[in-house]
């Protein structure tokens, strides 16, 4: 969902040539005087016009919300609290319950220049005094980073651009031509003009025709912070330190205490960090492993941390199965035979009617075998996601896709990948529940699990879209394969039935191997199944996967669970082969290498 969209208003057209034009750091680096060879960088931080401190003021029965220099009154009914700043600035959305006096609820942040969509992340509130609480609205952070490194051979200027956040540029090579200040790259027929300041040490240049142009300083390899995978990048050989306890529900632990061998692990810490800048073929942006249930690495690059959210792409599929499964827990009547139809009743009638719609049930459209015109790999699929995102006609996105045309007969077992259907599961649970998805993934989700900030992308209708693109952290997202690991246990309390688990990581259907670089892929409810060849065995694993390199991978037979985000987004052969080949090769070594290797049978 993130980085799809990118219609910009005119304002924030102004702000973003302000910020790209301003928020730049000068750095010094030797170069040929007069000459843009060399390294240039630009970060923005775009932010969210309101942040801070949030006061919801209900004394004398008359509600009021105050934040970031606004007071607005807030409405009170039926236990649902509402507010909206003007000028859609923000909103939010919460529950009061008068008998315990305790307020919780959602903020609701707009869509912005970069990120598109609406995002709500819940507020964890404070009685303050007699009916006055506070609590902090911390909104997802945008930024935006390029870096151009410019480099001569034979006397010819050329130029590869990079951007860690969306990798906008995909590992393009540009031809540089430099006439005084004057400066054009030229590149897949495609030119951008550019203007170099060698007074102020300055490159504007049009990386993208629908951004206004960045305005790059000189970087140097220390300081290029999303450029390199380290900085500085010139350090000593990687150390491992075991990773920090942040009361986060993670026990942590350390490599050897959980019999792994730290020799493999050091050797794939040193292949990422001594990766080419310029490519996308090791893009990792962090690294996190849990063993028998504890931490036991984690490791950031470019530029990411560990309280900064990741964009979990199409690994966020996986919780709309998750969902179903904790409404049944809630004793929801959901099971995976139950038709879909029936459940947005609403919303009738469809578009494109057709018999085959009344069998479809639950399971088809949580295995992507639901057998409507939806590819997300077909650009001319009618259900394909960027052509209903953008789609001007039908806003409603579960309407849009239950109006598919019909292509077979629902169920079968082979997989279509569809982004729309996995995003009607979400639909079923808050049809069946009558609860505002992020709600009920707040209480039943981020809450038990101990989640830190998490952010869920909305649709046009203000309901989360559960076809991917919510930001976690590395350690939370960790948390969503461990529990399944653990039969549905997170810390000792039980989430989801054991029955539930098995269901939703066996193998319900399959994907074509075209689709998956040549290997067999099965799928479950949100769950890919693959098996992983190391030192002659085989290992079962159940993972969610997104785009760019976003991976969560449960590894039973080790008891292990592996955690990869990544910027390699729309390069597939790349960060596809991160699971199918880096993980095999060294992280599961790591555990055949130990003392106490573990016996997997063939």
């Amino acid at each position: 969902m993130s980085f799809r969209s990118f219609r910009i208003s005119s304002w924030q057209k102004e702000v973003l040539l302000f910020v790209l034009s301003t928020s730049v750091l000068v750095h010094a680096q030797t170069v040929a005087a007069g000459s843009v060879e060399g390294l240039w960088g630009a970060e923005t931080r775009l932010g969210i016009p309101v942040t801070g401190e949030l006061t919801v003021d209900g004394r004398d029965g008359t509600w009021r919300a105050s934040i970031g220099g606004y007071e607005v009154p807030a409405s009170l009914t039926a236990h649902r609290l509402t507010f909206s700043l003007p000028g859609h600035l923000g909103s939010f959305r919460g529950h009061f319950d008068t008998s315990s006096q305790h307020l919780q609820g959602e903020w609701i942040q707009p869509g912005g220049v970069i990120l598109d969509p609406q995002y709500a992340t819940p507020i964890a509130f404070r009685l303050i005094s007699a009916n006055i609480w506070r609590g902090d609205v911390v909104p997802l952070e945008q930024r935006l980073s390029a870096y151009l490194l410019i480099s001569s051979k034979e006397g010819r200027l050329t130029a590869v651009a990079s951007n860690p956040e969306g990798n906008f540029f995909r590992r393009r090579t540009y031809t540089v031509t430099q006439n005084g200040g004057s400066v054009l790259l030229e590149a897949n027929g495609k030119k951008f003009n550019g203007v170099f300041d060698q007074q102020a040490g300055t490159l504007s240049v049009q990386l993208m025709d629908w951004l206004p142009p960045f305005t790059l300083t000189r970087r140097t390899r220390d300081d290029a912070v999303g450029f390199y995978p380290r900085v500085p990048s010139e350090r000593e050989q990687w150390v491992y330190r075991q990773p920090i306890d942040s009361k986060d529900g993670w026990s942590v632990s350390t490599l050897k205490h959980e019999d792994m061998d730290e020799a493999p692990i050091a050797s794939l810490m040193e292949k990422i960090m001594r990766a080419d800048p310029t490519s996308s073929a090791l893009r990792i942006q962090s690294l996190v492993i849990a063993r028998h249930g504890r931490l036991v690495l984690e490791e950031y690059f470019y530029g990411f941390s560990r309280d900064r959210v990741h964009d979990m792409r199409s690994a966020g599929k996986t919780f709309a199965p998750v969902l179903v499964g904790l409404a049944r827990q809630q004793g929801a009547q959901l099971r995976p035979d139950s038709p879909v139809y029936p459940l947005f009743s609403a919303d009738a009638p469809f578009a494109n009617p057709d018999d085959r719609k009344k069998s479809m049930t639950l399971r088809d459209i949580m295995t992507m075998t639901a057998g409507n015109a939806c590819d997300d790999n077909d650009d001319a699929s009618p259900g394909n996601e960027d052509r209903m995102q953008s789609d001007g006609q039908q806003p409603d996105w579960y309407k849009y896709t239950l109006g598919l045309p019909m292509k077979k007969q629902p169920g079968g077992e082979q997989a279509v990948y569809c982004s729309g259907d996995l995003n009607l599961v979400g639909g079923a649970v808050a049809a069946y529940t009558k609860t505002w998805l992020p709600d009920f993934f707040e209480a039943h989700v981020a809450r038990p699990l101990q989640f830190g900030r998490c952010y869920l992308n909305l649709m046009p209708n203000g309901e989360a879209y559960m076809g991917g693109g919510a930001y976690l952290t590395p350690r939370d997202q960790l948390k969503l394969g461990q529990l399944y690991l653990a039969g549905g246990v997170w810390n000792g309390q039980r989430l989801l039935s054991k029955e539930w688990v098995t269901d939703s990581t066996s193998s319900h259907s399959q994907f074509a191997k075209d689709r998956s670089l040549g290997q067999e892929h099965d799928y479950g409810y949100g769950w890919h199944l693959h098996e992983l060849h190391s030192d002659g065995k085989i290992y079962k694993t159940f993972a969610a996967e997104g785009n760019g390199g976003q991976f969560v991978i449960a590894i039973p037979a080790l008891d292990l669970v592996v955690g990869i985000t990544g910027g390699a987004y729309g390069e597939f052969d790349q960060w596809y082969r991160w699971e199918l080949e880096l993980v095999p090769e060294f992280i599961i070594r790591a555990v055949e290498n130990s003392p106490k290797r573990l016996s997997v049978p063939n």
